[in-house]
């Protein structure tokens, strides 16, 4: 495709966003941060992704997603390339990603720099996605994923994953 025939980088990046996260299928990739640019090499439309960590299993499926995506927009010929530097951090990942996490009963990533579960020796505060309290508890520092922690919440009793700071 060139000039006027082939869409602009930002009608790509709204095409992006049908691809779900595998992981969490109410995020696409483009809100989660993992699509870091689109752009045009000639006729070649490429994109490029960072994996949330790098031996995120699903980074070969977002791959094909995003393929099978471009292929229905007519758009054949394409590069997807994986970018491991700078490193994916959950500051990348947009204000309705956040939204839709608690929607979903996962309790976001707070912003600003990594956490290990600790800020200065103290657990951080994590709110309830459920109830809103902070009255929560770490129960694993793993959870449903390795990018989430298990909490329960003292208020309402309720489980939930903590989708942590990288």
């Amino acid at each position: 495709m060139k000039g006027k025939d082939r869409p602009g980088e930002e009608e790509v990046l709204q095409w992006l966003s049908e691809v779900s996260d595998p992981e969490i299928p109410a995020l696409n990739v483009v809100e989660m941060g993992i699509v870091r640019n689109v752009k045009w090499n000639g006729d070649v439309v490429e994109v490029t992704i960072t994996p949330t960590y790098s031996g995120c299993p699903a980074m070969r499926t977002i791959e094909e997603d995003i393929g099978e995506v471009l292929r229905e927009k007519f758009l054949d010929k394409y590069t997807v390339i994986t970018s491991l530097s700078p490193a994916w951090t959950t500051d990348w990942m947009t204000d309705d990603a956040r939204e839709k996490l608690v929607k979903e009963g996962i309790a976001p990533p707070q912003k600003g720099s990594a956490d290990k579960g600790l800020l200065m020796g103290k657990l951080r505060d994590v709110k309830c996605p459920r109830c809103g309290s902070f009255d929560t508890m770490m129960v694993s520092q793993f959870g449903s994923t390795a990018c989430k922690s298990l909490y329960k919440c003292n208020q309402c009793l309720e489980p939930f994953d903590y989708f942590k700071c990288i």
